[in-house]
């Protein structure tokens, strides 16, 4: 019984088409950016060519088309950056480091020179005093004359020593005056040869010496855990105006770290510690000395290109280092665990202090977000994973009966705007599983901030957008059909469904599958697009759902839950329709048989009436709209396309089964005059009922018409005319809706009016008219 019955269930599906994937756009960005790269680009042009004859939703489109230029545009040239920033800095510094050493060597040289200089001399004066020996007494007496010092040579020999005394002393400053001083001399000397090379050697090393010496002090002091502040700026100052740029700049920015260092030996996290609490001391910590650093740095060394280089390079370092020690105390269980609040707050706290230091022309937001991204992934897949675990436990429970949520549930999740007061009637009527699932959902976007700002936007719409197709998947094994099939849906896996017996329960699947997909989803979702959110804040009168829908990807998403909540809707009409045609043998309800045999009975003996299969069709979709209005409320759209669906999946069964054809075209005996008008009959029974509950669409309106000329076409094969042996539509009307007050035992219309309790008695009736035509018509 079941593996026939799962047999035509398949040869059913066989028929239908694959929906087309959705094809991504975003790999023409690249190709679109090439219009703004041209250096001949004028953007008034571009604007009057894209919005000359531009209507309003057109003009909406394109700004939104260049919200996602702009947005792939900032994306590339941040990979850019970052794909070159390191190699640039690397280079400066490198470049930097050779500046120094061929000022090095231009010292080394310039001594050199001196020295070579003063030898040359000394040569020249022993040559002199060779030629001319008998002038010595002479050149002795005169320079005895002479003998007195002059006070540049009197400054220069006691310089050394005054210098000795300031080092010693630790008068950074006057040290340097006189180091100056002393330079200022050597220069002079050189210009008018006021010392003699022999002194001016003596000086230079002299003042070589101490400078170096200086240096040394200066560094050391630099390194001492208890110099900070004022003292260190001024070392690190004194030490830059020695020459040693470089290594001033390094040992600023080493002081900093030893001090932050020493600090964060107090910072013990424990496996009781609050990831948040230790998050913010180790942030204020090392950010506070990155922000400190920065200030010197420029304060000293002000926007030189290889000073900040170093800058960023060592900034950007700690901050690698401080999310390491971020990830392994606070992140790592957290993420693990899928504490996505958790994670979210240590990612906030980072970046809240990260951009402090933008104001000082430091941007770590990057750096931050870069190195967070995967444990914030992570800690958004284990919540995902923890709501579909947790969904599914309970549907393997669920009674399958709308309620209103729980109080404590409607309290924490409604606002005033979205409850009106607090009024039940605003209350979504779900079953527990989907309860929780929408709970959950509404409390997995309240802290969406970090996911935004870390552009884990889509990633977090597909990956809820899976852990809703796994709850439909349980859904649709919920069904009676699927576990007779044994379907192994992708993403429910083996785990266990409480079947829904009741038609009542197999359209409360369908009402928590629509209600999530239509509306309680997309508005919690909308909190992914503020911007959105915002522009339409004001607009009372507008639905969630209209404001949802100004954004292109919720609006994709949006349409991708419906798909979803279509299969769920296929396998609820494919088995009702199973049901409906088909014996628990395997054998089929509708049969040429019924109508061939009808003939050679009498005319008038027989009590004209719809077949039973589809009596039994209007009696299920009858109660099918009963539990719509009470299921379906605000709606009733959704209820009556499902009533659509399954009256048009029982119709094209009866056009596409071979067998039923065959035997009306090529059976032993022909399809009679009164085989015929009960076929007919049936068509306009259908027609007909469809019409009053306002399903009647146009592809059931057409395929009845197409089923109606076939069976017409195969009776006019035997040389009759149909339309002399059927009666008038009215006669078919008649009975037809005789056929409908008795099968609902409701009493019979007046004045064209309908059933008020129809989930769709808003919508206009349309009429039924007649695929044949009459000759007395």
């Amino acid at each position: 019984m079941a593996s026939t019955k799962s047999s035509r269930s398949r040869a059913a599906q066989s028929g239908a088409s694959a929906k087309g994937n959705v094809k991504d756009g975003g790999a023409k960005f690249e190709e679109n950016l090439n219009v703004f790269k041209s250096d001949n680009f004028d953007a008034d042009a571009f604007v009057q060519s894209k919005c000359q004859s531009l209507s309003e939703k057109e003009i909406r489109q394109l700004c939104s088309y260049l919200v996602d230029l702009k947005r792939a545009s900032a994306e590339e040239m941040r990979r850019s950056v970052y794909a070159n920033y390191t190699a640039f800095i690397r280079t400066s510094k490198e470049i930097s480091d050779l500046e120094g050493e061929l000022s090095s060597m231009r010292n080394l040289l310039s001594t050199q020179a001196t020295l070579v200089h003063s030898l040359a001399e000394g040569v020249h004066i022993d040559s002199l005093s060779d030629i001319a020996p008998g002038s010595s007494a002479t050149t002795s007496l005169s320079n005895n004359e002479v003998g007195e010092p002059s006070d540049v040579e009197k400054w220069s020999t006691e310089l050394p020593d005054f210098i000795d005394v300031l080092l010693a002393e630790r008068r950074i400053d006057e040290a340097l005056d006189r180091l100056d001083e002393g330079d200022s001399v050597v220069a002079e000397a050189k210009a008018k040869n006021t010392l003699t090379p022999v002194m001016l050697l003596s000086l230079q090393t002299a003042i070589i010496e101490r400078r170096q010496r200086l240096a040394d002090q200066l560094a050391e002091a630099a390194c001492q855990p208890s110099t900070r502040g004022a003292e260190l700026r001024a070392a690190i100052s004194a030490l830059k105006k020695l020459g040693d740029g470089p290594r001033a700049h390094s040992l600023l920015l080493n002081a900093h770290f030893q001090r932050y260092q020493y600090n964060m030996q107090s910072l013990r996290p424990s496996s009781t510690s609050y990831g948040g609490a230790y998050t913010a001391a180790l942030s204020q910590l090392v950010f506070s000395a990155i922000a400190q650093a920065t200030s010197d740095s420029l304060a000293i060394f002000g926007q030189e290109t290889a000073y900040t280089s170093e800058l960023v390079m060592w900034a950007t370092k700690q901050t690698e280092a401080f999310a390491l020690l971020v990830k392994r105390h606070a992140l790592a269980s957290s993420a693990a665990a899928g504490g996505l609040r958790s994670a979210a707050e240590c990612v906030q706290i980072a970046l809240g202090h990260c951009s402090l230091l933008e104001a000082r022309g430091l941007a770590l937001c990057p750096v931050v977000l870069r190195l967070f991204r995967p444990s914030v992934e992570q800690a958004l897949d284990a919540n995902l994973k923890r709501i579909e675990e947790s969904t599914a436990a309970l549907a393997a429970a669920d009674n399958w009966e709308l309620t209103y949520p729980p109080a404590s549930v409607r309290l924490a999740g409604r606002t005033g705007a979205a409850t009106g007061g607090g009024s039940m009637a605003n209350q979504p009527k779900l079953s527990s599983s989907a309860h929780r699932f929408n709970s959950m959902v509404q409390e997995f976007f309240e802290d969406v901030g970090p996911l935004l700002s870390m552009q884990l936007g889509s990633r977090t719409l597909d990956g809820l957008f899976q852990v809703f197709n796994s709850y439909v998947n349980m859904l649709i094994k919920a069904l009676p059909s699927a576990m007779e099939e044994e379907a192994d849906f992708e993403g429910s896996g083996n785990k266990v469904v409480r079947l829904a017996e009741t038609e009542a329960q197999q359209i409360a699947l369908l009402a928590n599958a629509s209600l999530l997909s239509d509306e309680l989803l997309p508005r919690a979702a909308m909190k992914l697009s503020p911007s959105s959110q915002a522009s339409y804040k004001d607009d009372s009168r507008r639905r969630p759902m209209d404001r949802q829908n100004r954004n292109p990807e919720q609006r994709e998403w949006k349409r991708r839950l419906v798909n979803s909540v279509d299969r769920l809707k296929d396998s609820f009409c494919r088995q009702h329709a199973l049901d409906l045609i088909f014996t628990e043998e395997g054998d089929s309800y509708l049969t040429a048989e019924t109508y061939i045999h009808m003939d050679g009975r009498n005319m008038d003996e027989i009590d004209w009436f719809p077949s039973p299969i589809f009596q039994e069709l209007y009696a299920k979709l009858n109660r099918m709209a009963g539990f719509a209005v009470d299921m379906f409320v605000g709606r009733e759209r959704f209820a009556t396309l499902l009533l659509m669906r399954l009256t048009e999946t029982v119709i094209l069964w009866l056009s596409e089964d071979q067998t039923f054809w065959e035997d009306i075209e090529e059976g032993p005996k022909p399809l009679g005059p009164i085989g015929l008008q009960q076929f007919y009959l049936d068509m306009k029974f259908v027609m007909c009922f469809a019409s009053q509950g306002r399903y009647l669409s146009r592809n059931l309106h057409r395929t009845v018409n197409d089923i109606i000329s076939k069976a017409m076409a195969v009776f006019s094969a035997s040389g009759l005319d149909p339309n002399s042996v059927l009666p008038e539509d009215d006669w078919f009307n008649e009975i037809c809706q005789d056929a409908i007050e008795r099968l609902s035992g409701k009493p019979k219309m007046t004045n064209g009016e309908r059933d008020p309790n129809s989930p769709t008695a808003s919508v206009s009736a349309q009429s039924i008219s007649s695929n044949r035509s009459h000759g007395s018509s």
